[in-house]
């Protein structure tokens, strides 16, 4: 779904919860030679394969490996008194329609 206020949630999510961090899958779009074009002469924006999802992977796994690094690298002020709260939001219109490689599992136990 786009301009379902997918962003304004996220938004005050980010507000409202301690050492949150955000990744926004509209900073993975493709660049625009390499979108498709549709039969109706449209650029296919909201198809999954205008999406760098690998390097979108690679940045959650940034975050599972350091929350606290990656959220000092994106300008989030961590937050002391909940130093052991580490939050990560992915925010999308695509993100159940992708099916993730093994390599990506995250394996249990591994998140606090």
């Amino acid at each position: 779904m786009t301009n379902g206020g997918k962003t304004t949630l996220t938004n005050s999510l980010l507000r409202a919860l301690p050492n949150c961090c955000v990744i926004h899958q509209d900073d993975f779009f493709k660049p625009q030679d390499q979108i498709a074009v549709g039969e109706d002469g449209f650029k296919q924006w909201d198809v999954l394969e205008s999406l760098d999802m690998e390097a979108m992977l690679d940045t959650v796994q940034a975050w599972l490996s350091s929350p606290q690094k990656f959220a000092r690298a994106h300008g989030v002020s961590l937050q002391p008194e909940a130093s052991d709260t580490h939050i990560l939001l992915l925010e999308g219109f695509l993100l159940y329609s992708y099916n993730l490689p093994r390599r990506h599992e995250v394996p249990r136990g591994a998140l606090p």
